[in-house]
């Protein structure tokens, strides 16, 4: 161990997990070499995940700007409550990102645990941050590229922010929530928020924008399964039995 800085991080590590023991001031090599490998571990994958979440909000806010923005068409869970709030109010789309996201994030605090909630939030803040700075170009103006383009890299965004242990959207959380509350699937539950969300894109957008917002919907959802679930999906079972000959 070279660096003073790092024998620090660790002896305060091992006195945090062995709250008995916080008075010790020497431990042994094998306790020092695991906690510096168990420290390393988690710096690596903390950055990995950095990376990621970043990845992710560059690419969701070009899923905004560049197709959707202009073209007030929207997607489901809270980005697509976000955009239509947006729509209708005229207000900035980064503040409405927040403000929605702010009852998701507390409830994943709830559900999920602080360190999630505090990884969400700071990805959300993030969003809204590259939303309020970054300038990113108008890329077109047709509908149709505009629905699965925009659609694509805003479900790319949302799946590597997942993928880096966060979310950018809380209607997962949500979901999640429900799922356990009421005993339904979590399919079934995020179906329904986005019926209402469409719903409402009909009722105040109108029929058209509604109709491609569904396009965009369905690009950012197969997007997002393909980031966080990869090409192959398949279901495996294990059957052990004396009869297994047979």
């Amino acid at each position: 161990m070279n660096s003073f800085w790092t024998q620090i991080i660790i002896k305060t590590m091992l006195r945090q997990k062995n709250g008995k023991d916080k008075q010790r001031e020497e431990y042994s090599a094998y306790e020092l070499a695991k906690s510096y490998r168990n420290f390393f571990i988690m710096l690596k994958r903390n950055i990995k995940d950095a990376i990621l979440i970043f990845i992710g909000i560059v690419s969701a806010s070009f899923g905004f700007k560049g197709f959707l923005l202009t073209n007030h068409f929207i997607d489901g869970g809270a980005t697509g409550i976000s955009l239509l709030l947006s729509a209708i109010t005229k207000w900035p789309l980064y503040i409405w990102i927040i403000a929605v996201n702010i009852p998701f994030i507390i409830l994943a605090y709830v559900v999920m645990g602080r360190f999630f909630a505090m990884k969400t939030a700071v990805a959300i803040t993030g969003l809204a941050i590259c939303l309020a700075m970054v300038t990113f170009p108008n890329v077109t103006n047709d509908n149709l590229l505009v629905a699965i383009f925009g659609g694509f890299f805003l479900g790319a965004g949302i799946g590597l922010a997942v993928r880096g242990g966060a979310v950018i959207d809380g209607t997962e959380v949500l979901a999640i929530y429900l799922s356990r509350k009421f005993g339904t699937t979590l399919g079934d539950i995020i179906i329904a928020i986005n019926i209402i969300i469409f719903s409402a894109a009909a009722y105040l957008l109108g029929i058209e924008v509604a109709l491609y917002s569904m396009i965009t919907y369905l690009a950012a959802s197969k997007t997002l399964d393909f980031i966080v679930e990869g090409i192959e999906e398949y279901i495996g079972a294990t059957i052990v039995s004396v009869h297994s000959e047979k």
